[in-house]
């Protein structure tokens, strides 16, 4: 519990041990169904297949809210998440609650619950350009310029943030000692614990006098992403946040199924351009093969000895490549869908690198 947010500690600590496991259990739950109601807030919007700058030529193409729910539900990797019971998935919460208030055209609400996702993990802050864009996309009439939209927004998101440090910095005893260990863990990797990311083993093997160099590239590396789609991918902001989740999910110091299964929640938002993916079968059998043999891989390590370091890391490698592949090629989808809009001569034409 070294880096959990502060407010969560009393929160916890008020359960009785002896009801811990049905309180947690309820919890958490209450949680998934939060969750399951953003998404299908999202869906309701349309604002996936079509929004103020763009609209898809595939707009008709999509799943019915409840069934976009019931997929987030039902999903392996969400029960998975709700059994594990990770802190993590607090944040991924909020950071639905986000989207689904930019969408119902809430922006107040929508920066306070950013606030909130950021206060708990930190790299949701770097969700803040294209939740702005998004906001001001459903803005009414879009007649705010949005610069100022940007600046009024950035104030709301940044005086939250600091409402909910000086609440934590009341309940430590007005100390401000909780940033390294709740932020700080983040920033500067201390724990090397094995996890399904690509951090811990690289900074294994990384002598003492290279590590703050290559924290500070795996940082810029994680987010050159952000400005980069921004800009690209402006006009359909809320793909731009779902792109930017599968990346944190690979690429964040300490990944975990909850981030995966929160890509995962917001993929169906996309069913219109399945039909333009190429290497669907095998991003999808790449990352079922890491998801059923991953266990087996730590087990084979940890438990029974038969294994090393190397033997589990390979196949976090194999489930950051099926994550990879998966988010390049619905990336790849939506640029080929809105270059059929802009050149409708060439639909249904093969595209090839000259």
């Amino acid at each position: 519990m070294g880096s959990l947010a502060p407010l969560f500690l009393p929160l916890f600590a008020l359960i009785p041990p002896s009801l811990f496991q049905i309180v947690t259990a309820l919890l958490y739950t209450l949680v998934d169904l939060v969750c399951a109601n953003a998404v299908i807030r999202i869906a309701d919007s349309g604002v996936a297949s079509s929004s103020r700058l763009y609209t898809s030529p595939r707009k008709d193409i999509k799943w019915d809210s409840i069934a976009v729910g019931a997929a987030y539900l039902l999903s392996p990797f969400t029960v998975a998440t709700c059994l594990a019971r990770p802190t993590s998935v607090f944040s991924n919460s909020a950071i639905l609650c986000a989207i689904a208030s930019a969408v119902d055209r809430k922006p107040i609400k929508s920066m306070l619950a950013l606030a909130f996702a950021a206060y708990l993990s930190l790299y949701p802050a770097l969700l803040l350009p294209p939740l702005i864009l998004l906001c001001h996309d459903q803005s009414v009439g879009a007649k705010s310029n949005l610069p100022v939209t940007a600046v009024r927004l950035s104030t709301y998101f940044l005086g939250s943030l600091a409402w909910f440090l000086t609440i934590s910095y009341m309940l430590t005893g007005q100390s401000w000692e909780f940033l390294r260990s709740t932020y700080g863990i983040h920033l500067l990797l201390p724990d090397l614990t094995p996890n399904v990311g690509l951090w811990w083993y690289f900074f294994i093997e990384m002598f003492d006098s290279f590590r703050e160099f290559f924290l500070g590239v795996f940082w810029l590396h994680l987010v050159g992403y952000v400005g980069g789609l921004c800009f690209r991918l402006r006009k359909q902001p809320l793909f731009v946040l779902t792109t930017l989740i599968g990346i944190f999910a690979i690429f964040q110091p300490y990944p975990s199924i909850a981030d995966a299964s929160l890509y995962f929640s917001l993929i169906p938002l996309y069913c219109h351009i399945f039909s333009l993916m190429r290497y669907s079968f095998f991003a999808v059998a790449t990352v079922l093969y890491a998801t059923l043999l991953g266990p087996a891989f730590y087990y084979l390590w940890i438990y029974a000895g038969s294994g090393n370091a190397n033997f589990f890391y390979a196949i976090t490698l194999v489930w950051s490549l099926g994550l990879s592949i998966i988010v390049g090629e619905c990336l790849f989808a939506v640029l080929r869908d809105e270059w059929e809009v802009e050149r409708p001569e060439m639909k249904g034409k093969d595209v090839r690198r000259i």
